[in-house]
């Protein structure tokens, strides 16, 4: 394929074009410095600048692996033992899947924020705690990315670092990834309701974008020292003599609601559930699976309108995160039967 590297020049005209603002004009001369900086970081790929070596825990103990990374995996690492305390809260993730919110410039709040907040009140009535994920933040909160994912996993599975280790990458600007906070809240939780809406016959773009990155979790390799940071003939090596695919999210109950105004809801739901249960997380009941349209094929501009009249959506959430709270706490008390769960899964990929 082309390469994508491009010359002193362009870097440094792309590298300022983040300091159009008239105030930057008298930092010119400092500016120019560290974009000499910046450009040497890129010519020499200087991706982890800060690393140490990566310890006992790991199977080559003296490879240097990236201190950004190691806070990432101790943060997961937390988080699987705060999960697996029999007496500690139950917990639920809750995700906003839209991006439009009040604070930015569609200049309104959400109905899908708004059906999360539902869901979450009624989660804390039932003795739950809450996380709440934004999505929409994404679009309004400076320094709020989901990058990429680099299909990594499509190379060979072992070469799929579990939390993801392909960001940040400083010599590229690719910074400020929101992944690895994302991560443990996911991990942390004994159940993850998704409220979304329909973009175009699909999910919203920034679900879509953690999704993605989301597949380090299911067959990820937690050992980033085996395949030596990201030398593809060690990975399929290690794929090729059998890999075990972990399941990092397994076991985790799931509830699903989507809304549309036209087309796609039931399709998008889904879609949904569908990679949930890939991941091996569990449905935490048929009522905890929502697709409705509010306001069919109804104006924009009336849509909250909607949304207030249609007191049915609104107590149908409330029973999706009921159902989930039951789920959970069914679960976690050892009374909830899933079928087939401990079957093992011929066709693991």
């Amino acid at each position: 394929m082309p390469s994508p590297r491009i010359g002193e020049a362009e870097f440094k005209r792309r590298f300022l074009a983040q300091f159009r603002d008239p105030a930057f004009e008298r930092l010119a001369g400092e500016l120019d410095r560290v974009a000499a900086v910046a450009w040497d970081a890129y010519a020499h790929s200087r991706k982890s600048p800060r690393t140490r070596k990566a310890g006992p825990d790991f199977a080559d103990p003296d490879y240097d692996l990236a201190e950004d990374w190691l806070a990432a995996r101790a943060a997961v690492v937390d988080s699987q033992a705060r999960h697996t305390v029999a007496d500690g809260p139950a917990r639920v993730l809750v995700v906003n899947g839209s991006s439009r919110s009040e604070h930015t410039c569609p200049g309104e709040m959400s109905k899908s924020y708004r059906l999360a907040a539902l869901a979450a009140e009624t989660l804390r009535a039932a003795a739950i705690e809450v996380e709440m994920l934004d999505l929409s933040r994404l679009a309004s909160e400076y320094g709020r990315t989901i990058h990429p994912c680099k299909a990594c996993f499509s190379t060979a599975a072992a070469l799929c670092h579990w939390p993801c280790s392909c960001y940040p990458n400083y010599s590229l600007g690719q910074t400020q990834d929101w992944m690895n906070e994302i991560y443990p809240m996911w991990v942390a939780a004994h159940g993850v309701m998704i409220v979304t809406p329909v973009n175009w016959y699909q999910v919203s773009s920034p679900l879509k974008l953690m999704m993605d990155r989301l597949v380090c979790a299911d067959g990820g390799n937690p050992d980033p020292t085996r395949t030596h940071g990201k030398t593809a003939a060690e990975a399929k090596a290690i794929e090729l003599a059998g890999w075990d695919y972990p399941r990092h999210l397994a076991g985790r109950l799931f509830a699903v609601v989507v809304h549309g105004d036209a087309e796609g809801a039931g399709e998008v739901r889904r879609a949904l559930a569908d990679w949930l249960a890939a991941m091996s997380l569990e449905p935490a009941g048929a009522a905890a699976a929502l697709d409705r349209y509010i306001g069919y094929f109804e104006p924009y501009a009336t849509s909250h309108e909607a949304l207030d009249a249609d007191t049915a959506v609104q107590e149908e959430v409330r029973n999706a995160a009921r159902t989930l709270a039951e789920a959970v706490a069914a679960k976690r008390a050892g009374r909830l039967v899933a079928a087939g769960r401990h079957l093992k899964d011929p066709r693991p990929k």
